[in-house]
């Protein structure tokens, strides 16, 4: 069953929410005088008001206020999409961008922080614009229902449906025992690190512009910039460090902070996957300084520690910053960073792609079935840190990850029918799917998605969706038993 007046009146609430939020750029288009961006604006809202006041007097009061299974899947996933249309509105009413079909991809790869671009050239774009296109990317980052939970209670519905399909990772922290108490210690965790990655930028020599929006793509493990070489525009050592450490927090679940915050830093000391998480990251980062060093891409290993640390923890974070060109790196060091486009982040955390916990559970379950084989009567459990998967978790897992290959898979094939060659079509699927927003080929660092035709821009903002919401949660839409009462 699906209550239909519940869920269109939540839309509309969420909907209204994130038109407020959109008064900053408006503000900041009126300050910085952009006249076409403040007309873009205001047309947003006239669109905003007309679907929010029309849908509230439709659905009236419902009659009742329980929500199923169906209505989280159907609310995140609808949330997502008419999030994304409306906030289009701006980017092609002002004519910063050609046309809507450019508009919605870029502002669906901002919220699911995909961060990539059919931008050629950024810098000249208004500056209202651009700190809306970040903004997306901060707001995507935790998660918009995460954000709006904290005012269901006084809708009078329970939040836990929505949190649990717009989550992301195999399992769910529920830090306390309200759902709504859970997202706002999330979200003043989240809200906290920024604050702290923007007073550090500020004390690193950059404006509050670009620090506040170069936060709002680090601490969502985005990566949209307002400038056109990414990071690597500053030039500056001490940035690139921020940056980079920043992207680690982002990338690692958000639920250990909390933990650490409450004196439980032990526990989180023993966290499997945080440990695998940063363990690949100093081992890949190490491997490729040695390469980049050793072939003399950079006169010094200092260097060359500086840029591998930057751009291993930029992909597997899903971040998607630069601050160089890896495509003229070394073949050694090109291998080790798209490998990385099939782990991404810890569960819990901002980042996309199949995450840390996953693979190593895939790895264990290799391991045992190895074991398996020699001693056939054993029983051997698949264990990650002090947390033992249960069967029906690890049969999760290794159908998330192999519907995840094949929709990746069917993703190249769709891009390629644009004329891209092979590298770049399996590049850019993964890279949307896994929600990282650079890849190889023509993907690189130094281009965008400008040539793809309007109608593969509509198929990679699906892409995006579906990787941001982990796949079964847009899926399910698509099963026939879904639309049965």
């Amino acid at each position: 069953m699906i209550n239909w007046r519940l869920d269109l009146r939540l839309l509309a609430f969420i909907e209204l929410f994130i038109g407020i939020l959109m008064l900053i750029p408006t503000t900041l288009a009126y300050r910085y005088q952009e006249a076409d961006a403040l007309r873009g604006f205001l047309i947003a809202y006239l669109a905003i008001a007309v679907f929010c006041s029309t849908s509230l007097i439709l659905t009236g009061k419902p009659k009742t206020k329980t929500m199923y299974a169906r209505d989280g899947y159907l609310v995140v996933t609808l949330t997502w999409i008419i999030a994304t249309a409306f906030s289009a509105i701006p980017l092609v009413a002002s004519g910063a961008y050609v046309d809507y079909s450019s508009a919605y991809f870029e502002v669906m790869s901002g919220f699911t922080t995909t961060s990539a671009t059919v931008l050629p050239e950024i810098e000249s774009l208004p500056k209202a614009i651009l700190f809306w296109r970040s903004q997306t990317n901060w707001l995507g980052g935790m998660g918009i229902v995460v954000l709006f939970v904290a005012l269901l209670p006084a809708l009078g519905v329970s939040g836990s449906l929505l949190v649990g399909a717009e989550s992301v990772g195999p399992t769910k922290d529920k830090l306390t025992p309200k759902i709504k108490n859970t997202a706002l210690i999330l979200w003043s965790i989240y809200i906290g690190f920024s604050f702290i990655e923007t007073l550090l930028l500020l004390l690193g020599g950059l404006n509050l512009y670009d620090a506040v929006t170069v936060t709002f793509s680090t601490m969502a493990a985005a990566g949209f910039c307002v400038k056109n070489s990414s990071i690597g525009t500053f030039g500056s050592a001490y940035v690139d460090i921020v940056v980079t450490l920043f992207m680690l927090v982002s990338g690692a679940n958000f639920a250990l902070y909390y933990k650490a915050l409450s004196g439980k830093l032990s526990s989180v000391l023993k966290d499997g996957e945080l440990r695998v998480y940063l363990g690949i990251w100093a081992v890949v980062s190490l491997l490729a300084a040695l390469k980049l060093f050793t072939s003399n891409t950079y006169d010094t290993f200092a260097q060359s520690l500086r840029y591998s640390t930057f751009q291993t923890a930029s992909i597997l974070t899903t971040t998607g910053f630069a601050t160089a060109n890896y495509i003229h790196w070394p073949a050694f060091t090109q291998v080790l960073l798209f490998l990385l486009f099939f782990i991404g982040g810890s569960a819990g955390s901002a980042g996309g792609g199949v995450k840390v916990i996953r693979i190593v559970a895939l790895f264990k379950m290799g391991r045992a079935q190895i074991k398996h084989r020699i001693h056939p009567r054993g029983v051997f459990q698949v264990r990650v840190g002090q947390t033992t998967f249960r069967e029906d978790l690890l049969v999760s897992i290794a159908t998330f990850f192999g519907v995840y290959i094949l929709t990746g898979v069917v993703g190249a094939v769709v891009i390629s029918l644009s004329g891209a060659d092979p590298l770049t079509s399996f590049s850019a699927s993964f890279l949307f799917l896994g929600n990282i927003g650079i890849g190889f080929g023509e993907v690189g660092p130094a281009g965008n998605f400008a040539f793809l035709p309007s109608w593969i821009k509509w198929f990679c903002s699906f892409l995006m969706l579906v990787g941001r919401l982990e796949l079964f949660t847009v899926y399910v839409l698509f099963s026939k038993h879904f639309w049965k009462h």
